[in-house]
């Protein structure tokens, strides 16, 4: 308390209303690969607001294309703002490269252009669930995969691909039916390509490659989709919101596919978490939004972890002040009152499903969830229950005869 010691009025001013809580951000990437030139700034994260800047730091004398360039450039082609870029030259490992993100926390997309192999989805993947707060996208091996079921499959450390079939002679029978294609996944040298499994949903895996125009060589080129699509989640995060699921979405620059994707191979890629890019509508789409975890987990959707990273990294950072009050019911009241104000707010946004705010989440602190035990650990315990809005992935109609109103007597 202030110590008053000469009469008069005195004027203060207190803290009495609510602390605002603001949603963090979810579309700053990063990448890591080669860059142009694979001596500059080496394993050294850079931050780049447009393709300029990283190819006046990174592009060297004669900059020659690479997997991380065109990744890069697409990213920011798909409306992409802001990416870090680590570049680890000629290395192929990139534990090194993915510690040195580990201080930066508005990162909340991670890639590895080009890196498709076993070891290199599971140094992604075990970046993103340590840190809790981002989200993998894995890029698909290089050239067509045949039969397509072998991305359903975990790749395995130090198993080589095996290359597609050869094409059958002319005029021989064409057997490519749905069960002829199990049969060739289950033949012996055929590894699997798929990223494992996290059942928190950390990672997205898209395919196939796509067409481009390399913005150094001027060249139609097939290169990884990561960074496209990491600019599509941008884009979609800055139109709609993060709980948009990022599908349905064209990829600006992308030409054609480099295998085709039917309607029969996506009933086999879907359900395992295979993201599929698909040429529609005289456009290049993202014809998928699965995490890459089991079918039946809560987190199988994408937009639905994304939007969870965002609510907990913003409420995390948003009620810092708390540390260290009098462990109280007026701290619990005030704590309510924030969380549910952010709340409040991002139901108003669509996010959250309910009709209500009652309906649309919960947020309880009381001397259930605070026991005496607890507080004499210096503990307080929030407990926030949402419903995320899920995407329409199948979107059915059931059309039948109408009589139009005409009455049969019988």
């Amino acid at each position: 308390m202030p110590n008053y010691r000469a009469p008069d009025i005195y004027v203060e001013e207190v803290a009495t209303g609510p602390r605002p809580i603001a949603a963090v951000g979810t579309s700053t990437a990063a990448f890591l690969g080669r860059a142009p030139n694979p001596t500059a700034f080496l394993n050294k994260p850079r931050a780049y607001t447009n393709w300029s800047e990283f190819l006046k730091e990174l592009g060297g004398e004669r900059p020659q294309s690479t997997d991380l360039s065109n990744a890069v450039f697409g990213f920011f082609q798909n409306q992409g703002t802001r990416c870090f870029v680590v570049n680890i030259g000629d290395s192929q490992v990139l534990g090194p490269g993915l510690a040195t993100l580990e201080a930066w926390d508005e990162i909340a997309i991670v890639a590895a252009p080009g890196f498709a192999t076993a070891v290199a989805y599971q140094e992604l993947l075990t970046h993103c669930e340590n840190m809790k707060d981002r989200v993998a996208i894995f890029d698909p091996p290089e050239g067509e995969v045949k039969p397509v079921e072998r991305l359903t499959k975990l790749a395995v450390p130090g198993e080589a691909p095996a290359p597609a079939p050869a094409p059958a002679p002319e005029g021989a029978p064409a057997t490519r039916g749905r069960r002829a294609r199990v049969a060739e996944a289950e033949a012996p040298g055929e590894g699997g390509l798929r990223p494992p499994q996290s059942e928190k949903g950390f990672g997205a895996f898209y395919f196939p490659r796509i067409q481009v125009l390399d913005p150094l060589s001027g060249h139609l080129i097939y290169v990884p989709p990561s960074g496209h699509v990491a600019g599509v989640w941008a884009r979609t995060d800055t139109e709609r919101g993060v709980h948009k699921a990022p599908a349905n979405a064209s990829i600006s620059g992308a030409m054609n596919v480099q295998q085709a994707i039917t309607r029969a191979d996506q009933e086999v890629l879907n359900p395992a978490g295979v993201n599929c890019i698909r040429s529609r509508d005289n456009s290049i789409k993202v014809w998928g939004a699965r995490t890459i975890a089991a079918e039946a987990n809560e987190w199988r959707y994408l937009n639905v972890r994304r939007l969870f990273n965002m609510i907990e990294k913003s409420i995390a950072e948003g009620t810092g002040w708390v540390v260290f009050e009098p462990n109280d019911e007026r701290l619990w009241a005030n704590i309510i009152r924030d969380v549910s104000a952010f709340l409040r707010t991002i139901w108003r946004g669509g996010a959250l499903m309910g009709r209500t705010p009652e309906e649309a989440f919960f947020v309880k602190c009381d001397r259930e969830t605070n026991p005496p035990e607890e507080i004499d650990q210096g503990r307080v315990t929030i407990q926030i229950g949402i419903a995320p809005v899920k995407p329409a992935e199948f979107i059915i109609f059931r059309i039948g005869q109408y009589s139009g109103g005409v009455q049969i007597e019988a």
